[in-house]
C-alpha cells in the first residue's frame, strides 16, 4: 500500500461514512520546525454523564505520530469528526481508516 499524504489546515473534518464503526488511524507527519498541537473533537460524554473534554496532542517537530479516532468522536448534529492544528508549515496526513 502507498500512502500520500496531504497538507494539514488549521481545523479540518472527517466524515462519520470515512471512520465506519471501527474508526481510523491518523498519522501526523510533523516536518516542521515548531510542534504541532493536535486536538481531535469528542462530542460524547464520560460514563458519569459529564460532557467531554479534549486535551491536544503534541507532535514534536521532525517526528511523526499516529493518533486512534473513534466513531463515537462524531458530532451528530454535523456528522463529522474535527481535527484542529496548532501548527501546519510543512506538516501533513495520512488518515487510515479500519473497516
Amino acid at each position: 500500500m502507498t500512502w500520500t499524504p496531504a497538507a494539514v489546515s488549521s481545523s479540518d473534518t472527517i466524515a462519520s461514512s470515512i471512520l465506519g464503526t471501527l474508526g481510523a488511524y491518523l498519522v501526523v507527519i510533523n516536518a516542521g520546525g515548531s510542534p504541532d498541537n493536535v486536538t481531535v473533537s469528542d462530542s460524547g460524554f464520560t460514563p458519569a454523564a459529564n460532557p467531554a473534554s479534549t486535551s491536544a496532542n503534541a507532535v514534536a517537530n521532525g517526528t511523526t505520530e499516529v493518533m486512534y479516532i473513534s466513531p463515537k468522536a462524531v458530532n451528530p448534529s454535523t456528522g463529522v469528526v474535527t481535527v484542529t492544528h496548532s501548527f501546519t508549515t510543512s506538516v501533513t496526513y495520512v488518515l487510515l481508516p479500519l473497516g
